[in-house]
């Protein structure tokens, strides 16, 4: 099962990835860590998009495709992934699908956790005081959330139209979110196995 998780900033979707991977045996992919990881050994990757994140813009779509390439289609063949944290546009989906399909990676459904923004933002300020995060101040956080409702958002129709798209109520308990999603998931899984 390949998997795509779209979800505002605190929305939950890191949690709810890494319970999903470890339910359905699917590999985890999340381009925020991926991307942070080349920042803290300062590779010449780090470097180019360092200043970008810390502001809370999007990475060009060359360089995040670039580092999610090999590990895509190394958990396409050994099972499935879900998929965190990109497409962050309709442009980079369309982009991504042409070159999952030729190594037949292509997201199959599409997990929406549906938070509402001041939940979301509750939740980034909590972050930013226990962890320290420097992308978690207000100023960062209302940017990021502006970003992801007119550049992120629209993807919700996108895969309406293409695949399947799941939505789910990311507001509720941590545990309860985690139900529903296995819940759904274990249908659709049943249905793109009969196909």
């Amino acid at each position: 099962m390949r998997l795509l998780l779209i979800g505002a900033p605190g929305a939950g979707k890191g949690t709810q990835a890494q319970r999903i991977a470890e339910h359905f045996g699917i590999a985890h992919i999340s381009s925020g860590d991926l991307l942070r990881k080349h920042i803290a050994q300062e590779t010449s990757i780090g470097r180019s998009v360092a200043e970008t994140m810390r502001r809370g813009d999007l990475v060009p779509d060359g360089i995040v495709m670039d580092v999610l390439r090999k590990p895509v289609e190394a958990a396409s063949r050994n099972g499935g992934y879900i998929l965190d944290g990109f497409p962050r546009t309709v442009e980079q989906a369309q982009q991504s699908y042409e070159v999952a399909r030729d190594i037949n990676a292509a997201v199959q459904v599409a997990l929406y956790l549906d938070v509402p923004r001041e939940e979301l933002v509750r939740r980034l300020m909590e972050r930013g005081r226990q962890t320290g995060r420097t992308d978690d101040t207000e100023e960062v956080v209302t940017h990021r959330l502006r970003v992801f409702e007119e550049h992120t958002l629209p993807l919700l129709d996108y895969y309406r139209q293409r695949e399947r798209l799941i939505s789910v109520n990311g507001a509720e308990q941590v545990d309860e979110v985690t139900a529903a999603i296995i819940e759904r998931l274990q249908r659709v899984r049943e249905e793109i196995r009969e196909v």
